[in-house]
C-alpha cells in the first residue's frame, strides 16, 4: 500500500492550491495578520480538532473527493487522473494494515493511520467541509479564518461588526 499511498499524497498535494483558505507556514498567517484591522468586539480564538483523522470514516472521505473533484472540475486538469485516484484512494483507505506489538491489524474505522497520504488527505476532506457547510454559514461573522492540518485560527466579529464583511481567504 506503501506505492499507492505516496502515488496519492504526491498527486493530493497538486489539489492543496484549490482549497482555499490554504497556507503553507507560519509566515504567510503573520504576514496576512499583519496587514488586518481589529475593529471594536473581535475575538481571536484558536481550536485544535480532536482525533480528526479517526473521525473521517472512508465512506465520508471518499464521498468528498468526488464532490470535490465535481466542484472543482474547471480548475483541475483533464491530465489529472480522476478515476484512478479515486480508485486507488478506495483500495488505501479501505486496506491498511498496521503493525503494532509483534501483531498486524488491518484498521475498521477512520481513515488509515500512517499512511504518506494521510495528512494531505485529511486536510483537504476538512477543508471542503468547511468551504461547503462551515464558512458560507460564519462568513459574515469571520475577519479571518485560517486552518493548518488541524489546528484552527480565526478571528470572530459578534453580530454588530458584521456588517463589515471583510474576510477574504488567506492567500
Amino acid at each position: 500500500m506503501s506505492v499507492f499511498s505516496n502515488w496519492l499524497d504526491y498527486k493530493m498535494k497538486e489539489l492543496l492550491p484549490l482549497i482555499q483558505p490554504h497556507f503553507t507556514n507560519s509566515t504567510t498567517v503573520v504576514n496576512n495578520l499583519m496587514n488586518l484591522t481589529l475593529p471594536k468586539g473581535a475575538t481571536i480564538f484558536s481550536a485544535d480538532a480532536t482525533s480528526m483523522y479517526t473521525y473521517i470514516d472512508t465512506k465520508t472521505g471518499l464521498s468528498t473527493f468526488q464532490s470535490f473533484f465535481q466542484d472543482n472540475s474547471n480548475k483541475i486538469s483533464t491530465e489529472f487522473p480522476v478515476d484512478l485516484f479515486l480508485q486507488v484512494l478506495e483500495i488505501v483507505m479501505k486496506n491498511n494494515i498496521f503493525n503494532f506489538a509483534n501483531s498486524y491489524g488491518i484498521q475498521l474505522s477512520g481513515m488509515a493511520m500512517g499512511t504518506p497520504a494521510a495528512c494531505v488527505y485529511a486536510t483537504i476532506t476538512f477543508r471542503h467541509y468547511e468551504n461547503t457547510v462551515l464558512l458560507p454559514e460564519f462568513k459574515n461573522n469571520l475577519l479571518y479564518f485560517n486552518r493548518y492540518i488541524d489546528d484552527i485560527f480565526g478571528i470572530w466579529l459578534p453580530h454588530a461588526n458584521n456588517k463589515l464583511q471583510t474576510w477574504e481567504a488567506a492567500e
